[in-house]
C-alpha cells in the first residue's frame, strides 16, 4: 500500500484542523504554511473535503475551515476516500467495496483472482 502526498496533505490538513480545537474557522493560508503545503494544492484537497461534510467553511474577513464534526468522529479510511485515495490491502477488496457497502456474497468476487476471499483474513480489515 502506497499514500499518495494528496492522501498525505490530507491527513495532515485534518489533522492540523483537529489540532486548533477552535470553533473559529482557519484561514488556509495559515494551515498551507504551517504544513509546508502549496495553497492551490490544499484548496483542491478542501474541496473534496468540504463535499464529504468533514470540514466547512467560512467566507469573509476572519473566515477559513473548521472540522465539521468531531475528530474522534473522522477515520484515516475516510479522509482518504474523500480525496480519492484508495487503502486497500487486497485486490479483492478494492473490487468489493462500494459506497462503504461490503459484498453480501464474498464468494461471488473469486474473479478478482482469490479463491479465498471467503476465509480471508485481511479482506474485511
Amino acid at each position: 500500500m502506497r499514500i499518495t502526498t494528496k492522501g498525505r496533505y490530507a491527513i495532515r490538513a485534518i489533522t492540523n484542523l483537529a489540532m486548533a480545537n477552535s470553533d473559529k474557522p482557519k484561514p488556509i493560508k495559515a494551515i498551507a504554511e504551517e504544513e509546508g503545503i502549496s495553497p492551490e494544492f490544499l484548496e483542491q484537497i478542501f474541496f473534496r473535503l468540504k463535499k464529504t461534510g468533514m470540514i466547512s467553511s467560512v467566507r469573509g474577513p476572519g473566515g477559513g475551515f473548521r472540522l465539521a464534526r468531531d475528530p474522534k468522529d473522522i477515520s484515516v479510511k475516510e479522509i482518504f476516500n474523500a480525496v480519492g485515495e484508495g487503502i486497500d490491502l487486497t485486490p479483492c477488496t478494492t473490487m468489493c467495496e462500494e459506497d462503504d457497502a461490503l459484498p453480501k456474497n464474498p464468494n461471488a468476487y473469486t474473479a478478482s483472482g482469490c479463491e479465498r476471499t471467503a476465509e480471508c483474513l485481511v479482506h474485511d480489515i
